[in-house]
């Protein structure tokens, strides 16, 4: 993370989507190593309290002894979590894996949401439904931006790219490729800027990298 983008203090990033697996924890637990490592406090709000897959994974890192430090909490509604905002430089939102009034709620209050998506149209014609659904009820796209993940070849990455770019929405620059190393990071309690390969960790970095860029200097 560039250290540069402390100017960014209270901003807060929404991670949504209509369904689970596509990378919402996967970007925030990321998102928030690198704020960490830049100085900044940076907390997670895990939305999913059945599953609470961060909250799980901060006792992991707690327990491997990890740093920096990630603060990760849940919440079962987004009003408890964005109280959160004034008592952290990034407060990251984990949403719930479904697209809900909560979700515009959130998009409301978020300087930017990020909808990670899979390259397959069986995810990204759903995707384009939630971001639709939002600047409906009156969200700005300029808040609305799309984050592409679980790629298998660099041909359908830019095909998803051509895909959200015609439907009217932003595609953060980078993209996450399947690897099973950055699972492997994840059971142990450390985010995909931190696998045991240089290549990967640079993959990823450059990803988030992006998502900071784009989030607004005042949220």
């Amino acid at each position: 993370m560039d250290s540069t983008k402390h100017d960014k203090a209270g901003a807060v990033v929404a991670f949504v989507s209509q369904k689970g697996g596509v990378g919402k924890s996967t970007l925030s637990r990321g998102l928030a190593r690198e704020a960490a490592k830049a100085g900044l406090r940076a907390k997670i709000a895990d939305l999913d309290i059945q599953q609470g897959t961060s909250v799980a994974w901060q006792r992991r890192r707690l327990a491997a002894e990890v740093e920096p430090r990630i603060w990760v909490e849940n919440f079962a509604t987004a009003e408890q979590a964005l109280e959160e905002a004034v008592r952290f430089d990034l407060l990251i939102i984990d949403a719930p894996a479904r697209a809900s009034k909560g979700t515009e709620q959130i998009a409301r209050a978020a300087s930017l949401i990020i909808q990670p998506t899979d390259p397959c149209l069986d995810d990204l014609e759903p995707a384009v439904k939630v971001f639709h659904e939002l600047a409906k009820a009156g969200i700005s796209k300029q808040k609305l931006a799309f984050a592409i993940n679980k790629v298998l070849t660099p041909a359908e990455e830019t095909a998803a790219r051509a895909y959200l770019t015609e439907a009217g929405y932003e595609v953060i620059a980078g993209y996450l490729p399947i690897k099973t190393s950055y699972r492997d990071a994840h059971d142990h309690g450390r985010s995909i800027t931190e696998t045991r390969y240089d290549a990967l960790n640079s993959k990823a970095d450059a990803l988030i990298q992006s998502i900071i860029d784009r989030i607004p200097t005042h949220g």
